[in-house]
């Protein structure tokens, strides 16, 4: 089956993160303005600079058997909670090929991580100079690569039209996602199963993004130390888990009779080859994805009643994005309520944009824009930007077809947007 216009909607959606250990939980988490972020408890820690973090409230060995848990990274526990639930939220009762209303050579999956198995590399390295060759694990490479998370996914549900697994830094989650919608238009693939992971809180990473000053140091205050479009912000707070939907061409939705969260309308995306680090300040790179979105998908602007921010609660970004969307949307920003939900789970770095794609097809669906939490003095340049939603979550447009954008930006510049909207 070819064609280049199919419709494609979300019908499942799972996710693991610091506010909860299923997607039910963590949208009640976001809704409430709960922060996942605490202290770091690990011996390692004492000696770091940045000594807190947003570990998942549900660890993975409470869901996945011992002997499997230890073939697999932290990461790809993580993205096969996720995507298990996804699946079975969908309507899927069993792997593709064992259940009728999927065909395997129809269906694909596209996980991604921005750093992959780090854990797991770092760890066996330790064991390698501390213990001795032989006492390395021999499942060492198949948990370390990238694609681990992808791979995993794919062989638990049977996916054979295709298992990718983009590389984009902090975009890559959300690159999975716009990759998977493209494999459903194109033809490709009827059903993706796609999304993101991350699992790097460990010394070295820490140590590494601490010295670069791109994490906040107020460990005094864990659950306020991520703080978009504060003017106190000081840097992103390290988190980690997964989020996962399952993307379906409406057709074969409608076929098999499936509840739609929300329609994925498309993505943008561009580089800003400006910096390997560092946004470019005027968010022109942005702002190009943005259009790109616009100009690829149709999409009329004042439909767009919200936005998911990428707002890591660095100086420099959060500001950049915000001019972006003034740029492109001009006074329409006016109308437009913008979330950092990072405020609450930290910065998933390549598992932000599946966590956040979970947030935005919920908001629409919900009808509610979960709060920006710890904005206690906010930018004048954020404020002169964008509509901020502060304190508590706020209720959308009740009536009509709206849609909302979830923003990745990753070092490299690398920027991905994404459009949904609701069914």
């Amino acid at each position: 089956m070819s064609s280049t216009n199919r419709t494609v909607v979300v019908t499942g959606i799972g996710a693991i993160t610091p506010l909860g250990g299923d997607a039910a939980s963590t949208w009640e988490g976001l809704v409430a303005g709960r922060s996942g972020v605490k202290p770091l408890e690990q011996e390692w820690a004492a000696d770091q600079a940045v000594r807190i973090a947003a570990p998942v409230a549900v660890e993975p060995s409470e869901s996945i058997p011992r002997p499997q848990a230890r073939r697999l990274d932290r990461s790809a526990q993580f993205a096969l909670i996720a995507a298990q639930e996804a699946w079975a939220d969908a309507g899927f009762t069993a792997k593709a090929g064992d259940d009728s209303t999927v065909d395997p050579d129809r269906l694909g999956a596209v996980i991604a991580s921005g750093i992959g198995g780090v854990t797991t590399m770092l760890d066996q390295y330790d064991v390698l100079k501390e213990k001795g060759v032989r006492r390395v694990s021999p499942h060492t490479v198949p948990m370390l690569m990238p694609n681990s998370p992808s791979a995993n996914v794919g062989l638990a549900v049977g996916a054979r039209a295709g298992v990718h697994t983009p590389v984009s830094a902090c975009a890559s989650g959300a690159e999975a996602i716009g990759y998977a919608i493209e494999m459903i238009r194109s033809g490709r693939a009827d059903v993706v199963v796609a999304g993101g992971t991350e699992a790097a809180i460990h010394p070295l990473p820490i140590a590494a993004f601490g010295n670069m000053m791109a994490m906040s140091k107020n460990n005094d205050d864990p659950q306020g130390a991520s703080r978009p479009y504060d003017v106190a912000r000081d840097g992103f707070v390290l988190g980690e888990g997964a989020g996962v939907v399952v993307l379906e061409s409406a057709e074969h939705a409608e076929r098999r009779g499936a509840r739609v969260y929300a329609e994925a309308v498309g993505q943008g995306i561009s580089a800003d080859s400006h910096d390997i680090v560092q946004p470019e300040p005027e968010g022109r790179g942005i702002a190009q994805a943005l259009q790109n979105l616009l100009d690829r998908t149709g999409l009329d602007p004042a439909e767009v009643v919200h936005v998911n921010a990428h707002a890591t609660s660095t100086p420099a970004g959060d500001i950049a994005e915000l001019k972006a969307l003034r740029k492109v949307f001009g006074d329409d920003t006016d109308h437009i309520a913008v979330s950092a939900t990072k405020s609450m789970t930290g910065h998933l770095l390549g598992g932000a944009g599946g966590v956040e794609t979970v947030a935005t097809v919920l908001a629409l669906y919900h009808r509610v824009a979960p709060p920006t939490i710890n904005v206690e003095n906010l930018d004048p340049e954020a404020e002169a930007n964008a509509d901020v939603v502060r304190g508590e979550a706020r209720k959308l447009p009740v009536d009509g077809r709206i849609a909302a954008l979830n923003d990745s930006f990753g070092f490299g510049g690398h920027n991905v947007v994404l459009a949904f909207r609701t069914a």
